[in-house]
């Protein structure tokens, strides 16, 4: 998959997760939303489990859990800001101000995760290995759509129009993407920093 089709699907997920509460809300079935994001919330785990782990630690690169734990420190403290909606917990209370520092905390964390998927194809697209199955940039994906419901849910019960919630929904949309081409035009290796690092710490904010 091309790093555009990448970009393209990234945003559309979002933007169907946005849609999938409009829905839902629209048609006063917003039961439903906690069981979207209970199975999403599921598959992550999944694919974390089968497919991302099994393939860092057969790199046979050191110090890998120390580098997930780290990464699951830095997840609690952007949960101190965020209030954990990165996970799909919401804290809806009707007609709140936008909240700023969530928003923040959200766009770091949607950066810093696209930054070794960017490394990850551009190292794939130098070994002319285009059919390799990018299995951190599936879970980022599905790792997307509880945000996108969440964030979207808890926009809606704030004091923001439709329109404009929709517009901070998609700027928080661009920026996965915006990490990916950050790491496709900065490879770590130019940096020091090494790649099996930067996903253990990804990882750990996942989990």
């Amino acid at each position: 998959m091309s790093p555009i089709a990448m970009v393209m699907v990234l945003v559309a997920v979002v933007a169907a997760g946005g849609g999938f509460v409009h829905f839902l809300q629209a048609n006063n079935k917003s039961q439903f939303i906690k069981l979207a994001l209970a199975f999403s919330g599921g598959f992550l785990l999944a694919i974390v489990f089968e497919h991302l782990l099994p393939e860092l630690y057969a790199g046979n690169t050191s110090n890998i859990g120390m580098y997930i734990l780290a990464g699951f420190l830095i997840q609690l403290i952007m949960e101190y800001f965020s209030g954990g909606i990165e996970h799909g917990h919401i804290h809806v209370h009707k007609g709140q101000s936008m909240p700023w520092a969530l928003f923040i905390s959200l766009s770091l964390h949607s950066i810093i995760e696209g930054i070794p998927l960017g490394n990850e194809v551009e190292h794939l697209h130098q070994l002319h290995n285009h059919d390799h199955k990018l299995s951190l940039f599936w879970e980022i994906v599905f790792h997307q759509v509880p945000v996108a419901i969440a964030l979207m849910t808890l926009l809606f019960s704030t004091s923001l129009r439709r329109g404009t919630a929709w517009i901070v929904l998609m700027l928080f949309g661009i920026m996965t993407p915006l990490g990916l081409i950050i790491g496709l035009k900065v490879p770590l290796e130019d940096t020091g920093i090494s790649v099996p690092a930067v996903l253990g710490v990804v990882i750990g904010m996942f989990l």
